[in-house]
């Protein structure tokens, strides 16, 4: 006698359960059809490279610390109540521009009316080059298009991350390469880049203050002032400067620290020395947008430094950036500041 087809899923279940027990560490999950690559630990979602056509960029969403807090914003993909639904494009990790031959990549998104879109670029994730996994590590490599409305290509990018766990710590490395295809590939100075997260309503500064953004194609958003209730983050910079003091200003690190649901969570971005723009500026946001603009000189400096970056056809330049995740307990600066000496060394 046949066993049932249900007898056979359960087994496959529970096979799939015990290949993921504590211990096992880092494994990859392709969901094709989804477009989505989960980064599991002990069988727990850390993130997924997610790379649908309407997010109109590869992101790493959701981020979770190893302690199973969500650090990043639901909205647009996952609403959650009570947080902010403002800036559709700002999803999960990701990289990329406002200003790249005139194409606006960092705020396009579905919310963009089509008469506009074709003011906006996409990055197109194109093939995974290489997946390794093992115990306390794994590497994720790569690559996509960042093209026109028309398809057409102006960069190549190769990106590779690895994540690692140590200590309560997630971290994330990513190392991106940027190829012209074109004859000339210009990023003009400005505001919106280059590599951002979009945080947990949680993590934003307490505000009262309604405020509004406007965009280089002039759209403006609102950001209405909230329920402030349980929002506890601020930014330090490793030069010291505290809250929306950092935005603005350069520095070799900045950690977003908080509490999520009274357990204490933060986020720190750290740059690289050879990076273009290196020590970058920080964008960041108190409603909740935290990003390292390193090619964006002249709107930061109030005019008095100018980088206006460039690829001639055929080069290429590597940003390299590290994201460590940390949640129960606080991430001391000493410890932040041997991270950012071991990243230096990193090639």
């Amino acid at each position: 006698m046949k066993k049932p087809l249900l007898f056979f899923v359960m087994l496959l279940l529970q096979g799939s359960l015990l290949a993921q027990k504590k211990g096992d560490g880092f494994r990859f999950i392709d969901h094709m059809n989804e477009k989505q690559i989960d980064v599991t630990y002990d069988g727990k979602l850390l993130t997924s490279y997610y790379y649908a056509d309407s997010v109109m960029k590869p992101v790493l969403y959701p981020i979770n610390s190893l302690g199973g807090v969500t650090v990043t914003r639901g909205f647009p993909l996952a609403p959650r109540p009570g947080e902010r639904v403002d800036h559709p494009h700002h999803i999960g990790l990701w990289m990329n521009y406002e200003y790249v031959n005139g194409l606006d990549f960092w705020n396009n998104s579905t919310a963009i009316p089509f008469k506009e879109r074709a003011h906006y670029g996409s990055i197109v994730h194109q093939s995974v080059l290489k997946n390794t996994t093992g115990k306390n590590s794994a590497d994720l490599e790569v690559s996509a298009h960042w093209v026109d409305r028309s398809g057409k290509t102006l960069l190549n990018e190769v990106t590779h991350y690895t994540f690692r766990v140590d200590d309560d710590n997630f971290i994330i490395d990513r190392s991106s390469t940027l190829t012209a295809v074109v004859p000339t590939v210009a990023f003009n100075d400005v505001k919106d880049g280059f590599l951002g997260i979009r945080v947990a309503r949680q993590l934003e500064h307490p505000s009262t203050e309604p405020e509004i953004f406007v965009d280089n194609k002039g759209n403006y958003t609102s950001v209405p002032a909230i329920n402030n209730d349980g929002i506890t983050g601020e930014y330090l910079s490793s030069e010291g400067k505290k809250g929306n003091d950092v935005w603005g200003t350069r520095g070799t690190w900045t950690s977003l620290r908080g509490k999520i649901n009274r357990v204490p969570v933060s986020i720190t971005i750290f740059d690289h020395p050879k990076n273009v723009g290196y020590p970058t500026y920080w964008h960041a946001r108190g409603y909740g947008l935290f990003a390292a603009n390193p090619l964006g000189q002249a709107v930061f400096s109030k005019g008095t430094e100018k980088l206006n970056f460039a690829l001639k056809k055929d080069e290429s330049t590597t940003f390299r950036y590290r994201v460590v995740i940390r949640s129960g307990s606080e991430l001391s600066t000493e410890a932040i500041q041997k991270l950012s000496k071991d990243f230096s060394k990193v090639k």
